[in-house]
């Protein structure tokens, strides 16, 4: 049992990175398009303002980035770094803990988005693609490299 949940690990982080990638998105769209219910219950958060619609960018962008597992463990960080200041300036300071101040997604979303800095993308990312792209072009220029004859 153990050994096949090994082997299954990369594909459940991947869909793990997915379904909170498109779920951090979701509520960035809610925010800047006011679609799926909009922010906070209805309309947009407006252009430009602070820390608002900066957050619903790095929302909209950093998950769909994560989603798609494209520069994962970057926009992972960024996604991360924002929920905790969310947490912290906004959440915290009328409570101590998230089941009473209302910061359980931005403390959850901190965790699941640093976890998947350190684990990677898993199976299932855009990343895998262009890394394996990069890793045969330096194979193939060292393999060249070797090849050639040396002067002297």
């Amino acid at each position: 049992m153990s050994v096949r949940l090994s082997q299954a690990q990369p594909y459940a982080l991947g869909l793990f990175r997915a379904v909170i990638g498109f779920l951090f998105a979701c509520h960035g769209a809610a925010a800047l398009f006011g679609i799926l219910g909009g922010a906070m219950g209805g309309g947009t958060v407006p252009a430009g303002t602070w820390p608002g619609w900066y957050a619903a960018v790095i929302q909209l962008v950093g998950g769909t980035l994560v989603a798609l597992g494209l520069g994962t463990r970057a926009a992972a960080l960024i996604a991360s770094g924002s929920m905790a200041y969310a947490y912290f300036r906004v959440h915290q300071p009328e409570s101590l803990f998230p089941l009473q101040n209302g910061g359980e997604a931005s403390a959850v979303f901190c965790w699941a988005f640093l976890l998947i800095v350190f684990t990677g993308p898993g199976a299932v990312a855009l990343d895998r693609l262009f890394s394996t792209r990069a890793d045969a072009v330096r194979l193939s220029g060292s393999r060249a490299e070797q090849a050639r004859p040396v002067s002297v």
